[in-house]
């Protein structure tokens, strides 16, 4: 259980708090902004750390840190800034990635972008890459003071997307593309932000970018889905068909296995691409959050990220949900045709159970006349065993003078009464079996 905390004055009682109290009250003032002079240079990089990598990375900065006689993060920390030298290091994880901000220097008169990035990321080079990268974001914040900072001068001019915050104290513009060493430019110009805001702008547009990156994610596994989609429509529809011609339960068979197995197939992709899709729907939120804090105001004629993003992005994001939403259609009618399938094929159980049983009984009532057939045979087998027995019990006994009856008489005598015996035995023994039976 958690420490007990004073209420109050200290006087009060000594409360346990919920175990998760802290965590909760940390996740308010959980990666906060940080001061950013103008000009300045951020390297920012992202990399896919799930699962144990994430424990790699942690150990790996622990290592950094100390190394170098810097505070290294807590255990449960998800964020941690250190600064060596005029270099300052952001480092923040999050539940699938772990980006890297590296703040670097940058003189008054540096012109945007030089020194290239390639010749300033050795930084990075200076722990362990923690997982495969997903982004590099190269972002100069400069005054707007020169001529040489127009966006249109800077980038292409196709794929340029420019805008003002909402008080038009600063400008920022990129045109997504990467530059030889791979790293997303984008240039924020300073109109009188101050070093607070310019470092909350700084991180909402690099988290832009990021997170637009993480959002697309879902698009290749969507392209990936689609053609075993299309396969299971298709093949669906011919088994549909083939449902309504088959007759014989052995088709029946065939075609339920069938569909189990399109089932099956379908729900391994929809499970792999659950977490993905809904991912994709989350860090896609965040974006427009992003974009609707910052509060975009157009520049000339040039498109804002926001429009630019939808046009580029939300034909993704719609792919993705159109993806999610054939998945939950086609197992709903998967799950249909299975059931009316099944349905047929008990159907036709039941039916040639009751041919079974029809059978079954058609056999029983033969077996019981051939019972009483040798039913029959049994009682004149036996009374003929006991009428000899008997027979030779007479003739001894009026060979030896013990008997005066002639015994072929007393054998004739004899005869229905042990028939008569012998029937009675034989009926009492069988009704015997019956009442056992039931």
């Amino acid at each position: 259980m958690s420490a007990e905390v004073s209420i109050g004055d200290g006087k009060g009682a000594r409360l346990a708090p919920h175990p998760l109290r802290a965590a909760i009250l940390g996740e308010v003032h959980a990666r906060p902004f940080t001061p950013l002079t103008t000009p300045a240079r951020v390297l920012h990089f992202a990399f896919d750390t799930p699962g144990e990598r994430a424990a790699a990375d942690r150990a790996a900065l622990v290592d950094f840190c100390q190394r170098r006689d810097l505070q290294p993060p807590k255990p449960a920390d998800k964020h941690h800034r250190v600064a060596f030298g005029a270099t300052v290091l952001r480092w923040e994880q999050h539940s699938e990635f772990t980006t890297y901000t590296w703040e670097l220097p940058a003189g008054p008169d540096m012109a945007p972008f030089y020194p290239a990035a390639a010749s300033l990321a050795s930084s990075m080079g200076l722990l362990p890459q923690p997982g495969p990268l997903l982004a590099a974001i190269d972002l100069h914040l400069l005054a707007d003071a020169s001529e040489r900072t127009f966006p249109e001068r800077l980038f292409q001019r196709a794929s340029l997307a420019v805008a003002e915050n909402s008080d038009g104290t600063a400008l920022y513009a990129t045109d997504f593309q990467t530059d030889p060493a791979g790293f997303v430019r984008v240039l924020v110009l300073d109109r009188g932000l101050g070093a607070e805001r310019a470092g909350a702008l700084v991180q909402r547009v690099i988290e832009l970018e990021t997170y637009r990156t993480l959002a697309l994610l879902g698009l290749p596994k969507a392209q990936q889905l689609a053609p075993s989609i299309n396969r299971i429509e298709r093949r669906l529809a011919e088994v549909m068909e083939e449902i309504r011609r088959a007759d014989d339960l052995a088709d029946n068979h065939r075609l339920l296995n069938e569909l189990t197995a399109l089932a099956a197939e379908l729900e391994a992709g929809a499970a792999q691409s659950l977490f993905r899709f809904g991912a994709s729907r989350a860090y896609d939120e965040i974006v427009k959050l992003r974009l609707q804090t910052i509060g975009e105001r157009k520049v000339g004629g040039l498109p804002t990220w926001s429009s630019f993003l939808a046009r580029r992005m939300a034909p993704a994001m719609r792919t993705c949900v159109t993806t999610e939403e054939r998945q939950a259609n086609l197992s709903r009618k998967l799950a249909r045709a299975a059931n009316l399938l099944r349905t047929r094929v008990d159907v036709e159980q039941e039916r040639q159970n009751q041919e079974l049983l029809q059978s079954m009984n058609t056999r029983t009532r033969l077996q019981l006349r051939l019972q009483a057939t040798v039913e029959g045979l049994s009682v004149a087998a036996i009374s003929y065993y006991v009428v000899g027995l008997f027979g030779y019990v007479v003739k001894g006994a009026h060979d030896s003078g013990l008997v005066h009856v002639e015994p072929s008489y007393a054998t004739a005598a004899f005869v229905p009464l042990a028939v008569l015996f012998i029937w009675w035995l034989v009926r009492r023994i069988r009704k015997r079996h019956i009442a056992g039976e039931v």
